[in-house]
């Protein structure tokens, strides 16, 4: 039983994660019907420059707590990750928004290059180590361990989630951005400027990873140039099998993964000696996304965003 109550531990870490992520893929999509493949890069830049944030807090105030200092990283890796979402949305996809299909996902992937090679002339080839700056001991939770990492990582991405969901279903800019993801001609008949929205969708969507970027790193003590493409390519599937355009799926999607993956990893391992859990953990998430678009294409929770004329 303390083993089932650790590995659920660890899939809500995990799902949090994934589930931030993808809640950028699937507001993308819901309002532009875009696959923006460059997503899992801006999670890997939120976490370098949370690092390179870090080393200079620690060097100016190294007296400060250390959740106040990832609390800083954070606060300063989201302005980072926006800027660099807005310059992607602004130079890549702006004028393929009536283009084939085809072309901006040929381009998502030339953006995701341009960024790992990007970030490997400034950070480097090798992992990075993330500063050490939260307290080592865990707690027990009904036989289980969660470490303070953990526990704020968990507690930013309720704060997270809960918030975009007020935003979306309670706010002027929610409701434009549900409108738009209707029908954005009609949208925009009625005063919503398209353009506003789809910035601020882009934003929201890198804020999100910048948090999810900077907690992956605090999580696994490391970052590298090429990290991003894993996580988002698991976010990704995590937003589909949710359902993708629908802000719910994916939070129920992420979540569905990491559990997935963390129970597979963890009872398969046993049962096998650990060689197919800590070798290929990668497999469970993706057969059981394989299992769910077989028999319900549009994911868990369906679809919510309408066809467009």
């Amino acid at each position: 039983m303390d083993t089932f109550i650790q590995q659920i531990v660890n899939g809500l870490v995990l799902g949090s994660m994934y589930a931030l992520v993808a809640l950028g893929y699937t507001m993308v999509y819901g309002v532009l019907n875009l696959i923006n493949f460059a997503h899992g890069d801006v999670l890997m830049i939120g976490a370098m420059a949370g690092i390179t944030i870090l080393k200079i807090v620690q060097s100016v105030a190294p007296g400060l707590p250390g959740i106040v200092k990832l609390g800083i990283a954070i606060v300063g890796a989201i302005p980072v990750c926006v800027a660099v979402n807005l310059l992607i949305e602004r130079i890549a996809y702006r004028r393929l928004r009536n283009a084939p299909r085809l072309a901006p996902l040929i381009t998502a992937i030339g953006v995701s290059i341009l960024l790992q090679t990007f970030a490997m002339m400034i950070w480097g080839r090798s992992p990075i180590p993330f500063p050490q700056i939260m307290p080592s001991e865990s707690y027990h939770i009904f036989g289980a361990l969660i470490t303070p990492t953990q526990v704020m990582l968990l507690a930013l991405a309720t704060i997270s989630m809960l918030g975009l969901v007020f935003m979306v279903e309670k706010t002027r800019m929610g409701r434009a951005m549900r409108a738009t993801a209707e029908n954005p001609r009609v949208a925009g008949l009625m005063g919503v400027d398209s353009n506003r929205v789809i910035v601020m969708t882009f934003a929201i969507g890198a804020a999100l990873a910048a948090v999810a970027g900077v907690m992956w790193g605090a999580t696994y003590a490391s970052a590298q140039f090429a990290m991003g493409f894993v996580p988002g390519l698991k976010a990704f599937s995590a937003a589909v099998l949710g359902g993708i355009g629908n802000i719910y799926g994916a939070m129920v999607g992420g979540i569905l993964l990491g559990l997935i993956e963390s129970l597979g990893a963890g009872y398969i391992g046993d049962l096998t000696g650990n060689f197919l859990g800590s070798q290929y953990q990668d497999i469970f998430a993706f057969v059981v996304l394989i299992i769910v678009l077989t028999l319900r294409p549009s994911g868990i929770m369906g679809e919510r965003v309408a066809d467009r004329a």
